[in-house]
């Protein structure tokens, strides 16, 4: 690959000029395309770290740590003013060919599924592999009623429940690259978010056992009228009790008490049975995030 732009591979860190660099282009990108450059995840390591960063003149693309038999996953952004000349097709080979030391075929994130990803996956011949949904939600509609349960005690999130929502949702998600795996770090990070409401997380504990929780319905609201189911875990052990609906809704009523117009969540594109669930609680598509990688 031809290379007229310089590129810098950072291992730990970000220096303070690095971040700044790093932020502005992903501001400026999500102004430009209405959708974010960098998932959550991703954009955390920008500022703590725990990420290979590559920096390029007008881009910056990080690839994190695999956790075991998963592939590294990476993302990045150019500069909407500096598209069009080829550092975007110079960043992601670059990314790719760094998270290649960390793991097998790494994979990167072209949220929203823009033309501009689609021509650098092109250019670089690389196969689509993954899809991420993302369905919404007008909540100005009616909700379905809230199922009164015998069986289940429902509350909202109290200080020392971290440890139990860490446990149902390493259990939940085990085989998922992202939500799986989780730390106390990931726990606190988000509880230490300006974004974090404990009124916004739902807890289902059985009602015969109420110290073990069975599965949990973590909200977010940090768009202006939108809120997010963000994460709806339910522990195996626990399946087939309709706790997912449950939680979903107990989040769905709370989201709508607060004035919001609408409501997002993300779930994989091959999950026929959480579509099924979302799709009767009416949920939309609303667009796809893609993952791509080399043959």
């Amino acid at each position: 690959m031809s290379n007229s732009f310089p590129i810098r591979i950072v291992r730990g860190a970000l220096t303070a000029a690095d971040v700044d660099h790093a932020l502005a282009a992903l501001d400026a990108a999500e102004a430009a395309d209405g959708v974010e450059a960098l998932s959550e995840q991703h954009r955390l390591a920008v500022r703590n770290g725990g990420a290979l960063h590559v920096v390029t003149e007008h881009g910056y693309a990080n690839v994190l740590e695999p956790r075991d038999g998963e592939a590294p996953m990476a993302e990045a952004v150019v500069h909407p003013d500096h598209r069009g000349d080829g550092e975007g097709r110079v960043l992601v080979g670059a990314v790719l060919d760094a998270g290649a030391e960390l793991g097998d075929r790494p994979q990167v994130w072209a949220h929203g599924d823009l033309p501009a990803a689609r021509r650098v996956a092109a250019a670089l011949g690389l196969d689509r592999h993954r899809e991420l949904l993302q369905l919404r939600r007008p909540l100005t509609e009616t909700l379905p009623e809230l199922p009164e349960r015998d069986d289940v005690v429902v509350r909202t999130y109290r200080p020392g429940d971290d440890d139990e929502i860490l446990r149902v949702n390493n259990a939940a998600f085990d085989w998922h690259p992202e939500q799986g795996g989780w730390t106390p770090q990931e726990v606190d990070e988000r509880t230490g978010s300006s974004w974090f409401d404990p009124a916004g997380v739902f807890l289902a504990f059985d009602a015969a056992d109420p110290d073990t929780l069975l599965g949990f319905h973590w909200t977010k609201v940090d768009k202006p009228g939108l809120g997010e189911v963000y994460v709806v875990g339910v522990d195996p052990a626990a399946q087939g009790r309709g706790l997912g609906n449950l939680l979903t809704l107990a989040g769905l009523h709370y989201l709508a008490g607060r004035g919001l117009a609408e409501v997002e969540l993300y779930v994989e594109g091959d999950n026929t049975a959480a579509l099924h669930t979302y799709e009767r609680l009416g949920f939309t598509r609303y667009r796809a995030d893609i993952t791509y990688r080399r043959p």
